[in-house]
């Protein structure tokens, strides 16, 4: 088993759904994917927040056994705060409002532990972020980011060059047509994969995600869960539990991606049932593993 050391970012949402409304709960990519981590190896979170996280916040991490001594603390700064608005069942979304605070001045700087873990997941944060945190690492056997439209519009060159530096590339289906101009998403994957990753997971919210390596297509429909609630962090928890996952094993083969894949759907969709990762903090691995047995069944004919 191996060590997972993830990086993106920890943040404050405000999330206005049909049927209610939450305000600054605990968000952002690495805090996500950390949380949906925790379950299957021991994961290291490194974040920027600031004087307005309390101890509280960070205690909820401590408590799921996940290492916050590269969680960054900028007195000087606020957090990264995000406001949005799902419509239509929560499958529409809107962003009301984005805050970088902390995030726009966050410049990764790992601890001599962190430097040396194996395995490494580059949540979403600018790829010249992204990139720095590669050149620290000293140690690093399997590496995953994600990105987002923001950068593929702002950073597109620096993401250019990130692609030749890692393993696999995640993101959405309008990320990968933005990235590639193709609408079909089997010609995007098949480009995407020529940009350099050895691998591309392109995920399709609720209709699941599609592996794409060479000679290699693997398709996986989502969890069929019935009490959704809003789906905020629902990719992150994916591919942190994913990536927990190959760590544990300590394999990064394609049949063990794919297992994986399944163990990341089976996670995010805890997620869905509540706001932030509330339903996550009421799970126990047992309860991931026995809908894990129903997908495995679910998917056999």
């Amino acid at each position: 088993m191996s060590e997972l050391l993830i990086v993106g970012s920890a943040a404050y949402d405000t999330i206005i759904t049909p049927v209610e409304t939450r305000e600054y709960i605990i968000g952002g990519s690495g805090a996500y994917a950390a949380y949906a981590a925790s379950f299957f190896t021991k994961t290291r979170l490194c974040a920027a927040v600031g004087n307005d996280w309390g101890p509280e916040r960070t205690k909820i991490f401590t408590d799921q056994g996940i290492d916050v001594s590269d969680l960054e603390i900028h007195s000087d700064e606020k957090t990264f705060f995000w406001k949005g608005e799902y419509y239509v069942a929560t499958n529409i979304r809107t962003t009301l409002e984005t805050q970088l605070n902390v995030l726009g001045k966050f410049w990764p700087n790992l601890t001599a532990e962190a430097r040396k873990i194996p395995y490494l997941y580059l949540a979403n944060n600018p790829p010249s972020t992204q990139m720095e945190v590669i050149r620290q690492c000293e140690n690093l056997k399997f590496v995953v980011a994600d990105t987002m439209n923001f950068y593929i519009q702002s950073q597109q060159k620096e993401l250019l060059e990130l692609m030749t530096m890692i393993d696999g590339l995640v993101l959405n289906d309008e990320e990968s047509e933005m990235l590639t101009g193709k609408k079909d998403i089997f010609a995007a994957g098949e480009q995407l994969l020529q940009m350099g990753p050895k691998f591309v997971i392109i995920k399709k919210g609720a209709h699941g995600s599609l592996f794409f390596a060479p000679e290699t297509l693997f398709v996986l429909p989502a969890y069929p869960t019935r009490n959704l609630v809003e789906p905020t962090g629902a990719g992150d928890s994916f591919a942190g539990a994913m990536m927990a996952y190959l760590a544990s094993q300590d394999a990064t083969d394609t049949e063990t991606i794919k297992k994986a894949m399944a163990y990341g759907t089976v996670t995010a969709s805890f997620v869905v049932e509540d706001f932030s990762f509330d339903a996550l903090r009421r799970c126990s691995r047992q309860e991931i593993e026995t809908r894990m047995e129903n997908f495995r069944k679910m998917l056999q004919f």
